[in-house]
């Protein structure tokens, strides 16, 4: 595996092929670096990155590390050797995401042909914005967008891949403003009144992000009542825009979420479809985390009523694994909302006496000048397993997390704070000195110390990763995340069992 990418396809020294009728490029030494480095990516991510053998971490304090890394840039280069050292270093110290037992965050795990799909579009460094830079990526994008759409139940629409789910939601609040009130783009915040946003208290931060960057106010967000599993009242949300109305500011849009970051929950798409339509409200639903059950029959149910929506954020570089980053907007406007609200018209760029079809400079449709190519690794990804393959990884996921809430319940001092909707398992882990304790005065507090401190034990001994927060009367709770297809059932076992030898003493 570690002779994976040499530049000669017939396992000659790349240096070597001076001798051949091809022209060796001047910057020969450049490639030779690259092709060790390559050797080192392989064998130190790839290989020892994935094996259960290695840690996930070689964990550092940062005034270590620094030093280890040498990271003073000088006045003059320095020698490959140092620098290959640097590549491992680099590679040896960082986190290993693909590892199976990394169940930190909502992405992790390799997908090896989205992977040739990132080196390959990391080689060819092109910009996403006109057909004539980017013809091939022109193409791919609008086809995967396509087929995004068909999946979501859309048989006409438009999108942009955006640089994380973040973006594909400010993005959403900026088309729904846009939409009412299209002379915001030219005169400002003067040309609007008071706008509202309605989200839940579980929705991802963005929300509160993207309000103050578009200058809507974080004041302005409307927090609307969820259920004891997480989800939001649609009855709630009603009153709420009703009330938001009666003081004479204007609902703007609802932010539901399919995959809240937390605990999972999907909210009620199609209860809230009703309310939206009912009060002509923009409808955006955050499916960065859950949009992928969208390719499984089993559970596409979760997001009954997407369909309905105005428009959809959905992360393939989550449980698809398509790799960061890759992340979709995906709208059921067929009106080109998307370029009359972000247009410029450079026409250094945009030119409309080109050659071709102008329509396919889709760079004006963003808020974005480069571009990063983010639909080849999902398209190459696709094609090799299929939209049957993407399901079974879905499925896979699902049946892992079944079996170790299972495998929890059989365990002392292990206790769910609900059942998981999807692949977030919410836990405690109680040690023995505290159980049945729970009338002490200071349970609470002793409780909310056993998470961080497992965590530290589990990093600085690199065996794993898993997160922990809390959650409104919730002290700190430990998120188990499984969706890497790396995983297995004894990962899973390893995995309480671990949890148990770093807390049991506490």
């Amino acid at each position: 595996m570690a002779n994976m990418f040499p530049f000669s396809s017939d396992g000659q020294d790349p240096a070597s092929l001076h001798d051949m009728n091809e022209p060796l490029i001047d910057h020969s030494e450049g490639q030779l670096f690259l092709n060790e480095a390559f050797k080192i990516i392989i064998e130190e991510v790839l290989c020892k990155g994935t094996d259960i053998k290695q840690k996930v971490c070689e964990w550092k304090d940062p005034e270590d590390l620094a030093l280890l890394l040498d990271l003073e840039l000088r006045a003059t280069g320095e020698p490959q050797q140092r620098l290959l050292q640097r590549v491992k270093d680099v590679a040896k110290y960082s986190i290993k995401t693909s590892h199976p037992r990394f169940f930190n965050q909502l992405f992790a795990g390799v997908d090896y042909h989205a992977l040739a799909g990132r080196f390959l579009s990391e080689a060819l460094n092109t910009n996403l914005f006109t057909y004539e830079v980017a013809p091939v990526f022109v193409l791919m994008e609008t086809e995967v967008l396509r087929s995004l759409r068909q999946l979501v139940g859309w048989t006409e629409g438009d999108g942009i891949f955006c640089p994380g789910g973040s973006s594909s939601n400010m993005f959403a609040m900026n088309l729904a403003r846009y939409r009412l009130f299209p002379e915001v783009k030219s005169q400002g915040l003067w040309a609007v009144p008071r706008l509202t946003i309605f989200t839940s208290a579980e929705s991802h931060y963005s929300v509160k992000k993207g309000a103050a960057f578009l200058g809507i106010g974080t004041d302005n967000i409307v927090l609307v009542k969820v259920d004891e599993g997480g989800h939001i009242i649609p009855e709630d949300l009603d009153e709420k825009i009703k009330l938001t109305k009666s003081q004479g500011a204007v609902p703007l849009l609802v932010s539901c979420t399919s995959g809240t970051t937390v605990r999972g929950a999907f909210d009620p798409l199609d209860h809230i479809a009703d309310v939206c339509k009912k009060h002509n409200v923009w409808m955006h639903v955050d499916a960065a985390w859950g949009g992928s059950v969208l390719f499984s029959k089993q559970h596409r149910h979760l997001m009954k009523g997407v369909d309905r929506a105005n428009s959809v954020a959905w992360n393939p570089h989550k449980m698809l694994m398509a790799g960061l980053q890759c992340s979709a907007l995906l709208l059921q406007d067929t009106t080109d909302l998307l370029k009359k609200c972000h247009s410029a018209n450079a026409t250094y760029l945009f030119q409309q006496d080109k050659f071709y079809d102008v329509k396919l400079d889709v760079g004006d449709k963003t808020v974005q000048c480069s571009r990063k190519v983010d639909c080849l690794k999902l398209w190459l990804m696709w094609k090799a397993v299929g939209s049957i393959g993407l399901a079974e990884r879905v499925d896979k996921a699902f049946n892992l997390v079944r079996y170790l809430v299972e495998q929890m319940k059989k365990r002392e001092g292990f206790h769910l704070l609900w059942e998981p909707e999807f692949l977030n398992v919410c836990f405690w882990f109680i040690p023995p000195s505290i159980r049945g304790k729970e009338g002490n005065a200071d349970y609470q507090d002793r409780l909310a110390k056993v998470a961080p401190v497992i965590k530290e034990r589990m990093i600085k001994q690199g065996t794993m990763m898993v997160g922990y927060q809390p959650l409104r009367d919730k002290v700190n709770f430990f998120r188990m995340i499984v969706l890497s297809t790396l995983v297995s059932k004894e990962d899973m076992d390893f995995f309480l069992d671990e949890i148990e030898r770093l807390g049991n003493d506490l």
